[in-house]
């Protein structure tokens, strides 16, 4: 899950947080049911574009307990009414039936308008994943909920790009934080593949159906950089399209140069070990670069240029981000977006005390500083810490940090960026294949259930928005 080791005083304030969140309100079973009663649960508003809105909910067996402290899944059916009016929800929306795992999307609204709905199964409304400091499925309005669809971005839309990370090929066992005992994880289902296969072949299979040109992976695309792991990931990748032209590759701290006999075939690393990643992905001879995407300037950084076992905070040698700073001064004014695993800061984390989930902070003050005077970078994509989440720091405010929730596990999906000649579109969207929703599903009971609390995103703005920006130089 999260690509660190923890401190075990973080850990223990962790600990505390889901003590005390299993005394906060749940859904639970009151009285026995009938064996074909199911409760719909865990309703989330995901994606909000200015056409469409996606909702996924859960069914389960009342008073039932699956080994993971969730109930057990429930095949069932799927709608959602919808309107403008909470008096008139005259239009509705099917999933598909026969599956606990609901993925119900509605197409056709109008931009700029607020929208009233409620999903149910088998005539009962699914109750919300309850975040505490935010809202998982919209505005309550009484026993409905509401949400409102943007703007599209202005001008003329021009290509778009899928930004992922996390994939974590060869992983077994998600959700394991430190060596403390009540930390648990979460395996698949015996007889079913590998879940990092699941996920990464879901995610091609979307980004393509959502209109993806091109793809921008920010790290972790292996376990531990195995070239077995490394392999696969790049022949699931290869489906997409072709290396440096259709997607680009940043390495993180797994994909790290790692010692002993399964990294003996590989070349020598910069730091330590053999650079197993280098060999598989990189096409410079670097594992940073930059790339011309239809005019725009892609910078991709290796966030763990450094040597260490992966669980400490992230960071650039000083040669590369003297690079860094040499190829953004070439041109400050070319739209630019820059991608790599380590978020510069994190904001709103429970575990940010641990000093893991983020760059060096003297380096991303410096890198903050250059993007200030280099007016073209507009967004910076980020992975490591699995979530969902916006920022924009005071000292580039034109800039946009997005950190995006993991291929590999709930909430699992990716942000598709849409690029237009006025603005841009950000939205994060979960993988839909059966296999895909029901890991994802089941990969939420990381950290006693706890970790949607961490991932989804707790305001709408951290998995949806849109923002007007000059960018018709681009083709």
């Amino acid at each position: 899950m999260i690509c660190c080791r923890p401190s075990r005083r973080a850990l223990l304030r962790w600990s505390a947080v889901v003590a005390g969140a299993s005394l906060l309100p749940a859904v639970e079973a009151s009285s026995a049911r009938a064996s074909d009663d199911v409760r719909p649960v865990n309703l989330e508003l995901v994606t909000v574009t200015e056409a469409t809105a996606v909702l996924t909910w859960y069914t389960g067996v009342p008073g039932t307990d699956d080994g993971l402290g969730r109930m057990q899944p429930a095949p069932s059916d799927a709608e959602v009414l919808y309107g403008t009016h909470p008096s008139r929800l005259t239009s509705v929306a099917h999933g598909a039936s026969g599956t606990p795992y609901h993925y119900v999307e509605l197409t056709g609204l109008e931009p700029g308008r607020t929208y009233y709905y409620r999903a149910r199964s088998r005539g009962r409304d699914a109750a919300p994943t309850w975040l505490a400091a935010g809202q998982a499925a919209g505005t309550p309005y009484g026993d409905l909920f509401a949400f409102t669809t943007p703007q599209p971005p202005p001008g003329r839309h021009l290509f778009s790009v899928a930004l992922c990370n996390d994939l974590h090929l060869g992983e077994t066992v998600a959700g394991l934080v430190g060596q403390l005992p009540w930390i648990k994880g979460v395996e698949q289902v015996p007889g079913h593949p590998p879940y990092p296969e699941v996920m990464a072949k879901a995610l091609i299979a979307d980004a393509r159906a959502r209109g993806a040109h091109h793809l921008l992976a920010a790290g972790d695309v292996s376990s531990e950089a195995a070239p077995a792991d490394l392999a696969s990931a790049k022949s699931i990748l290869d489906t997409f399209g072709t290396l440096g032209d259709d997607y680009l590759i940043a390495r993180g701290n797994h994909d790290r140069a790692h010692s002993g006999a399964p990294y003996d075939g590989c070349g020598p690393g910069e730091h330590q070990g053999n650079d197993c990643f280098k060999d598989a992905f990189s096409t410079s001879g670097q594992t940073y670069f930059s790339h011309d995407l239809r005019g725009l300037r892609v910078i991709g950084l290796d966030t763990y240029d450094k040597p260490g076992d992966g669980g400490d905070s992230g960071g650039l040698s000083a040669e590369q981000h003297a690079w860094f700073e040499a190829e953004l001064n070439k041109d400050p004014e070319r739209p630019t977006l820059v991608f790599g695993h380590h978020p510069l800061f994190t904001e709103n984390d429970p575990l940010a005390i641990t000093g893991a989930h983020s760059l060096d902070a003297g380096q991303s003050l410096r890198i903050l500083t250059a993007y200030h005077r280099t007016p073209g970078v507009f967004l910076h994509h980020a992975g490591h810490t699995h979530r969902n989440q916006r920022s924009v720091f005071p000292l580039a405010p034109r800039v946009v940090q997005q950190e995006v929730g993991a291929v590999k596990e709930y909430p699992g999906g990716f942000t598709l960026l849409r690029v237009h000649t006025g603005g841009y579109a950000l939205n994060f969207y979960k993988t839909r294949s059966d296999d895909a929703r029901a890991w994802s599903e089941r990969s939420r009971q990381e950290l006693s259930g706890q970790w949607p609390q961490l991932s989804l995103g707790n305001r709408p703005t951290d998995r949806n928005t849109v923002v007007s920006r000059d960018l018709s130089g681009l083709s």
